[in-house]
């Protein structure tokens, strides 16, 4: 599943202003799918329904709310903090170009109902409800998430068990969010900060890797591999701009990091991202000693990310941190080395912005791969609730093995889920639209998150 997609030749750039704000709304929209628990009165996507209301209550805990990811209908609490992280953090960019397209409130609304979930998973100290639902029985039925009856275990990481990557992503999910709410909700982000700080001790003093922990729960579906590190370095980030208590800045000058750790930032590896948030107070004069070295690191892996320059290692582009980048380096007039080449703050905005573009249809197949967006754009979206026909359509029960039916059919979704992003075309630029086909039709909840941030940038830029 990609966040951006690659392209090999050279591409004009015909995406307007409006188109993008178009983009960024459906893109915003696309989270009201994905809600799991009681659905609000105001809800739009309105072939959903109600679904996992009694998540938690095999364990005494109302884990109700939250989003599930991808495709099922697991409610995995890593990725879900993540998605918190990346939307929050597109709020804290952009919320000036949000708020311009009018989509501020609902991106609030999609932070929040990921912030509420996390609230209760973190309820109790020294404890973190992580995951409800069994990932490997979900995965054996294909059913609507309103009548779903595979079992809906709830797991947790604790002092005996830790999951200090989970936890201090959760963490950093709600200082963020505590950010994004500082004006609009002082009560409600003081709580979310307050929480965030005992989630991000219990992380550090309770150290191990939450996959170690519960095992064949959560793997292969989301093991990590990046080990917990990062995750401190990137909730001690978060916690810092959050509240601005020294003491994170010296627990960051602190932690041991991987100087080689350069890699596109995802649900499982955060130090780019981390390194990226650091430099800032380095452009900005601030913390010049203490984050020299994180200069260095974020242009390290901004360069990674690169085509066309020496020792170039990725080739799937994080849009919405290369724009965040930019952003940071053209505001403190400065720029980076990639061995030797210099890059410039508008060559990175520019490929950013050509990565985005061929998402929404500008590549050589002329396809948008946002479903909803343009004239064509995947119809066999690998997507339970989308795939399968709404109550509403088909009130008789579909069981477990009746959905693969509907899997398996060639006919289009039945409920459009717009603003999706699916997983996308090889590296030849073939898109099968195959719903069986889950690396290339599946959508997931964190993918989209630094979109919104990177549609939100190009929505406000002033030229087309």
């Amino acid at each position: 599943m990609l966040l951006c997609l690659s392209f090999t030749v050279p591409l004009i750039h015909a995406i307007s202003k409006e188109q993008y704000g178009e983009a960024l709304s459906k893109s915003i929209l696309f989270y009201e799918a994905m809600r799991s628990g009681k659905l609000p009165d105001d809800q739009r996507v309105t072939w959903r329904g109600d679904s996992a209301l009694s998540d938690g209550s095999t364990s005494h805990v109302d884990l109700s709310g939250g989003y599930y990811d991808a495709g099922d209908n697991v409610k995995f609490g890593f990725p879900m903090a993540f998605t918190i992280t990346m939307l929050s953090w597109s709020l804290v960019e952009n919320g000036h170009e949000l708020d311009a397209a009018g989509e501020l409130k609902n991106a609030r609304n999609a932070v929040r109902w990921g912030s509420d979930f996390l609230l209760k998973a973190a309820a109790t100290p020294n404890q973190l409800w992580v995951q409800v639902g069994d990932a490997n029985a979900d995965h054996q039925c294909w059913e609507r998430p309103e009548e779903m009856d595979t079992p809906r275990t709830a797991y947790q990481v604790n002092a005996q068990n830790p999951g200090s990557d989970v936890a201090a992503e959760t963490a950093a999910a709600l200082a963020a969010a505590s950010i994004v709410f500082r004006n609009a909700d002082p009560a409600y982000s003081s709580e979310l900060l307050s929480v965030a700080k005992n989630v991000f001790a219990f992380a550090d003093q309770h150290r191990g890797v939450y996959s170690d922990a519960l095992g064949v729960a959560v793997s292969p579906f989301y093991t990590s591999y990046s080990g917990y590190k990062d995750e401190l370095l990137w909730g001690a980030v978060w916690l810092y701009k959050a509240s601005r208590d020294k003491s994170y800045l010296s627990y960051i000058d602190n932690i041991e990091v991987d100087p080689e750790a350069t890699s596109l930032l995802d649900w499982d590896n955060k130090y780019c991202g981390a390194q990226v948030l650091l430099s800032k107070m380095f452009l900005s004069g601030k913390h010049k000693t203490l984050q020299l070295a994180s200069k260095a690191r974020a242009d390290n892996c901004i360069c990674s990310f690169l085509p066309n320059v020496p020792n170039s290692q990725a080739t799937i582009t994080p849009a919405f941190v290369m724009l965040t980048y930019s952003d940071y380096l053209a505001k403190a007039s400065d720029t980076i080395s990639c061995g030797g080449t210099s890059v410039t703050p508008n060559r990175l905005a520019a490929f950013a912005r050509r990565q985005v573009d061929y998402i929404l249809g500008e590549n050589p197949a002329n396809y948008s791969y946002m479903v909803g967006f343009g004239s064509s754009f995947p119809q066999h979206v690998h997507h339970r609730a989308s795939s399968l026909p709404s109550l509403k359509q088909h009130p008789s029960r579909i069981l477990c093995s009746e959905g693969f039916t509907w899997l398996s059919s060639e006919d289009p979704n039945p409920n459009l889920l717009v603003g999706a992003v699916v997983g996308g075309p090889d590296r030849s630029d073939v898109y099968s639209d195959n719903r069986s086909n889950y690396q290339e039709a599946e959508p997931t909840t964190y993918n989209s998150a630094a979109l919104v941030g990177a549609l939100a940038y190009l929505y406000g830029l002033n030229s087309n």
